[in-house]
């Protein structure tokens, strides 16, 4: 689906644009190369050595009209804590899909621990690993010093069920931004431009002032 600009000229918009340069300078320096979301399929269907499928670092944004339903969902951290997205209920929640061997998601970490300590309060982070065991999750929450919970979801897939017919996470990694009603605002496909997603969250945010 294509992004949703709010004008031709919009701060989104150039943000946008920006992210096309900040592909080439940044995402291209992880240890993954990143492909065009026309080819996610084609990776599956013909194997890939990297033992995931990537993302191009796409940024897409749905206006507030164009949001779908909210997302519910409860699942189980990787201490054994119950987690719901309804206990966050007016504040936005920021779900990143990972797994400790992908290496976009290894690059990203600090970025995204950076702004979930900017954010505290507004917004809340939750990691959503897709893959590992709750001891690899501690492990690599330890290594890369991230602070905010994750759920397990190889098991039971809950928070990806949730987001199902929704703008889901096609690739790993994947970065949703809910709004304070639960509706996905946006959504980034592979690995994070931190000023990009920033401005996501700083958007987003701001509706409720």
């Amino acid at each position: 689906m294509n992004p949703v600009p709010t004008s031709p000229l919009s701060r989104r918009a150039l943000l946008r644009l920006g992210a096309l340069g900040a592909l080439s300078a940044g995402t291209a320096a992880t240890l993954a190369a990143c492909t065009s979301n026309n080819s996610l399929v084609q990776q599956y269907n013909n194997g890939s050595d990297k033992n995931y499928i990537s993302g191009d670092g796409s940024v897409e944004e749905f206006k507030p009209s164009a949001r779908k339903d909210p997302i519910e969902f409860s699942s189980t951290t990787e201490h054994g804590k119950t987690i719901t997205r309804k206990q966050f209920e007016g504040k936005v929640v920021v779900l990143n899909f990972w797994y400790a061997s992908c290496p976009p998601c290894r690059a990203e970490a600090p970025a995204l621990e950076s702004l979930a300590k900017k954010y505290a309060g507004k917004a809340q982070f939750i990691g959503v690993n897709v893959r590992d065991e709750a001891d690899t999750a501690i492990a690599f929450e330890r290594s890369f010093k991230v602070t905010y919970p994750s759920v397990i979801d190889a098991t039971d897939a809950k928070v990806q069920l949730a987001l199902a017919g929704q703008r889901g996470p096609n690739a790993t990694p994947t970065t949703i931004v809910l709004d304070q009603k639960g509706r996905v605002a946006a959504r980034v496909l592979g690995e994070i431009n931190k000023s990009i997603l920033d401005t996501l969250i700083s958007d987003t945010v701001s509706e409720a002032q």
